[in-house]
């Protein structure tokens, strides 16, 4: 049964990607991606099939260290790939729990540099107390969850531009606490985390996202 902390969870895997990978994938994303450029600052477009591969193989060998803390995630969704350039930025976000009376539950998200801003664009996490980021409503035994596991809000899927942040995120006093992993390195954190990424202030940061999940993924 998943448990709250997984849902609130902070992971890295520092050898998530080679060298070489890291290389092989900026290759296959100039051939890709050449002619895309993000219409607003949190678009992304789904990962090639060269770069699916690539991820996939990197995730199966993270899982094992991935689920030492959270052993309830059973793999991850197809990967989508997105760049900040100097200005943008991820606005801080609470994705949720997708479904969460219903398989695949979104229990946490993975994100890995594979090319750093050389200014900003740094990823952070945000903690509160505030009771705001809660619905009040809990989960149980019967739909998969430890007894009396709190369900937070969630922002829609789909982009949004900073103005139109909700006041139950803006709103309440948060601790700010940054990450500066670098390219390869893969940052997991729970669905329920708050998180964002800074504005970049120069160069352009390269990052492909996804969702782990309490199912495994079809062959």
């Amino acid at each position: 049964m998943i448990h709250v902390s997984e849902t609130l969870m902070v992971q890295t895997v520092e050898d998530f990607l080679t060298s070489e990978q890291i290389s092989r994938l900026i290759k296959i994303m100039d051939s890709e991606a050449a002619d895309w450029r993000p219409v607003l600052q949190t678009d992304a477009v789904p990962a090639p099939g060269a770069a699916q591969q690539i991820l996939a193989e990197a995730t199966y060998r993270a899982l094992p260290a991935i689920r030492r803390g959270t052993p309830s995630i059973a793999g991850a969704t197809p990967w989508s790939y997105t760049e900040l350039t100097a200005g943008q930025s991820v606005p801080t976000r609470l994705d949720g729990i997708t479904s969460p009376r219903t398989p695949p539950r979104r229990i946490g998200r993975i994100g890995v540099v594979i090319a750093a801003a050389e200014a900003g664009g740094r990823f952070y996490i945000e903690t509160t107390s505030d009771p705001a980021p809660w619905t009040g409503a809990v989960l149980g035994e019967a739909d998969g969850y430890l007894p009396g596991t709190p369900v937070s809000r969630s922002l829609p899927p789909t982009p949004y531009p900073h103005a139109s942040q909700p006041t139950w995120l803006a709103g309440p006093r948060t601790s700010r606490w940054f990450t500066d992993a670098g390219a390869g390195v893969a940052v997991a954190h729970g669905a329920q985390v708050i998180h964002g990424v800074t504005p970049v202030i120069r160069g352009r940061l390269r990052t492909f996202v996804t969702d782990l999940v309490d199912t495994p993924p079809a062959d």
